[in-house]
């Protein structure tokens, strides 16, 4: 009977699975409801129970993740993110090779710190201003920057979920936690790969495309309303820390409409100055009775625009989070950010207490400190991956408990044979690429870590290099834009077209097996 209940168990857990991968490929449903169904559906069936099933969402790996957004999310709002994009500016000035060098290391440390989704969404404005400065197409540059995240995220622990999930499965597996550095040693090979193939061959690899739309580039936006509203030197556009300016429209309806103003005036609250008015496109410099479709340039305290922003009665053009954000380097809050990241690292680096206690007291001091409020908080927290590996924890424990890994396994040595761990490694790794181009590489490590081990064990070698392998693998998520968000951010952005990936992508994702398959095991060894 035990018998009986272990095949059905594994049975039902591969159909589960199977079904998981088809709605994720046929990507109807949204990733969070398909992650959800899999704890409920190896409940409802039997296979695990109530705890087993939502047990992921309790794990401290989840914390972590949470911890590590709202930390990306402080160093975004406090103008670090604007600050390193500046410097960038400033480093690479017309040349093709330096634009690439220049991108693709800002990249790399930047995802280390923030994962690749994180570090290519704050860029992407960034590579943009230098792709149209340089005076070159931004898809020139953006394939370069996702697949730099990709290489990058390998260079400490921090660098993307994956990273974490395979260090919780080696501390389990009696291996030991990976350190903060320890995926270095396959990312910065990856990383100067990823730039020497680009450098090279960049320009027959990489299409030329024009975007759908053009991304806002808020970074000049002081000059181009100063000019806009013909306010001359003396009264120039100074944006700073403190103070900030929005250009609203008055629309139909608007309570505001009929009132007069002029520049210069106060608002009704004290806190917000009137800079300038148009009507009709024409500057007002006296009395004025407002009128539908009239612009008004509002000068005062950032959180009083943000304030004023959310009023029903005017249309804001831009949103002044996103204008401080953009054109305010190392804002109010920056040195706290850089000094609550910095002893994260620390205790990361350090082992002195477990990572997601070093993450939660990171995102607690942001708030502590008023970096973030907590609505700012909610609003950064990546949810959609929260939900994932929450979800997705209960497939990993019901392929373990129902010993469908265990069959995987078996079947994965037979096809091996006698060729050795070099062999499991290379046929992981096809696995692992295949459906890392369909699915996430989150889902995709939670599909094979288990095989992995469970045929690392038949074969009597150490899990250690098979899990970082697996790792290695699961990051070469390069040949479509729906591998990942990072590779679907700059899809827009650039006008990429679903098969302009893989050429690209395919070059590299050698580069990605190799290391992975020899590399990996001379460190780590079998």
């Amino acid at each position: 009977m035990c018998e009986r209940f272990t095949v059905s168990a594994a049975l039902i857990t591969l159909i589960v699975l199977g079904v998981t991968v088809a709605l994720f490929v046929w990507d109807r449903l949204p990733v969070m409801v398909v992650a959800l169904c899999v704890p409920v559906a190896l409940w409802a069936t039997g296979v695990l129970d109530l705890g087993e099933a939502f047990g992921g969402f309790g794990d401290p790996t989840i914390i972590f993740i949470a911890s590590l957004f709202v930390v990306s999310e402080a160093l975004d709002a406090a103008g670090v993110t604007t600050w390193v994009g500046g410097v960038a500016l400033r480093l690479a000035g017309e040349s093709r090779v330096r634009l690439v060098v220049v991108i693709l290391v800002l990249v790399a440390l930047v995802t280390a710190v923030i994962t690749p989704n994180g570090s290519v969404a704050a860029l992407t404005p960034v590579v943009v201003v230098l792709a149209i400065r340089a005076k070159r197409s931004p898809s020139e540059l953006l394939l370069p920057l996702a697949f730099g995240a990709h290489a990058g995220s390998l260079l400490m622990l921090t660098g993307s979920p994956v990273n974490l999930v395979i260090a919780d499965y080696a501390e389990a597996a009696g291996v030991g936690p990976f350190g903060l550095f320890a995926f270095a040693i396959a990312g910065v090979p990856l990383v100067l790969i990823t730039m020497i193939i680009v450098v090279l061959l960049g320009p027959r690899l990489i299409p030329h495309r024009s975007p759908g739309r053009s991304l806002r580039d808020l970074g000049a936006q002081a000059a181009l309303l100063t000019e806009h509203y013909a306010l001359g030197e003396d009264d120039a556009l100074r944006l700073s820390r403190g103070v900030g300016v929005i250009e609203a429209v008055i629309p139909p309806r608007s309570a505001f409409v009929g009132d007069r103003v002029h520049p210069g005036m106060p608002t009704e609250s004290g806190r917000i100055v009137i800079r300038a008015v148009q009507h009709k496109g024409e500057d007002v410099q006296s009395g004025h009775a407002l009128h539908a479709g009239d612009t008004l340039l509002l000068q005062g305290a950032w959180e009083d625009l943000a304030e004023a922003a959310q009023d029903p009665d005017i249309l804001v053009v831009d949103d002044p989070e996103q204008i401080r954000r953009q054109t305010v380097p190392l804002g109010v809050g920056a040195r706290r950010t850089l000094v609550i990241l910095g002893v994260m690292i620390l205790l990361l680096a350090t082992n002195l207490v477990p990572a997601a206690i070093a993450g939660l007291l990171a995102a607690m001091a942001v708030i502590v400190t008023r970096v973030l409020s907590v609505r700012q908080v909610y609003a950064g927290i990546g949810w959609t991956t929260v939900i994932l590996v929450g979800g997705l924890m209960s497939l990993s424990t019901a392929m373990v408990k129902s010993g469908a890994a265990e069959q995987l396994a078996d079947a994965l040595v037979r096809v091996v044979g006698n060729a050795g761990p070099y062999a499991l490694l290379a046929v992981l790794f096809v696995v692992t690429a295949a459906l890392g181009q369909l699915i996430s590489n989150m889902a995709t490590a939670f599909i094979v870590v288990p095989v992995g081990l469970a045929a690392a064990a038949e074969m009597g070698v150490s899990p250690a290099p098979v899990l970082m392998a697996i790792a290695v693998f699961a990051a070469a998520a390069l040949l479509t834009p729906v591998a990942t968000p990072a590779n679907l951010v700059v899809m827009e952005a650039a006008g990429y077209r679903f098969g302009d990936y893989w050429k690209l992508g395919a070059v590299l994702i050698v580069a990605y097996g190799l290391v992975g398959i020899f590399l990996v095991p001379l460190i780590w060894t079998f």
